[in-house]
């Protein structure tokens, strides 16, 4: 997006620090430009409250580098998460001060990289280290207005999901579903009556379907905001949101 906002300030991550966690990418950077695009849909809502999960560290090989110009932290074509980007972009989208900022993580280092790229970039992060929203779900039931998830989405054995070795970070399972799915139950009980859930998903993982189950199982518009092809992934950014609800004045 020419004219827009600034990619977040992540020169402090060290080469040494991208073997802990991922350095953004094309995921990464469409979802920035999904949650750009949505800045005043996002702001008429009056969020206060933002939790994006992660699920630690992932890598996996991509062909082509990002075409978000504005970040030149990309490396060896390698897709990394865990860096607080999208979590410092976001209180860029909203105001710094304008809801709490939480993320998880099950990594430690991740989350501690989290916490130091918010205050590198003046959004105050409070980072967690938990799976999904475990140990916190009840207290923040009802209350998440602003919720992402970049979640593993590669088609893989089911073995790879949740195994000790690297490629659980990216493995997703059959359809590159499986945990995709153990999350979206949780999606409706976290969402406040405002909130919105945005999922970065690929073609592999059937997103019509997900958006179908979604509103009929638990009554949530569905929209695609941003897709893009990026090397061999289909990439896409799902926004799902309560329908009917109302704006706050």
């Amino acid at each position: 997006m020419s004219g827009g906002l600034p990619t977040p300030e992540i020169g402090h991550i060290t080469r040494s620090d991208y073997r802990n966690v991922y350095e953004p990418a094309e995921d990464t950077f469409l979802l920035l430009d999904a949650l750009e695009k949505d800045g005043d849909w996002l702001r008429r809502r009056s969020p206060t409250l933002a939790l994006e999960v992660g699920c630690g560290p992932r890598r996996q090989p991509c062909e082509h580098a990002i075409d978000r110009p504005r970040c030149a932290d990309v490396v060896h074509g390698w897709r990394r998460s865990g860096s607080g980007c999208v979590t410092a972009f976001l209180g860029q989208v909203l105001g710094a001060s304008s809801a709490l900022y939480l993320c998880t993580d099950i990594n430690a280092f991740a989350a501690a990289i989290t916490a130091k790229t918010g205050a590198v970039n003046k959004i105050p992060v409070d980072s967690i280290v938990t799976h999904f929203a475990v140990g916190m779900q009840q207290r923040i039931a009802g209350a998440i207005d602003v919720l992402v998830f970049n979640p593993p989405y590669v088609v893989t054995p089911s073995e790879e999901v949740g195994s000790r070795g690297i490629e659980a970070s990216w493995a997703g399972g059959v359809d590159g579903r499986e945990v995709i799915d153990k999350f979206l139950p949780l999606v409706p009980k976290l969402l406040s009556p405002q909130g919105a859930f945005y999922l970065v998903l690929i073609k592999e993982n059937r997103p019509a379907e997900i958006m179908q189950h979604m509103q009929d199982e638990y009554g949530l518009a569905a929209e695609i905001v941003l897709h893009r092809r990026a090397g061999y992934e289909g990439l896409c950014i799902a926004r799902f949101w309560r329908p009917g609800t109302v704006e706050k004045q």
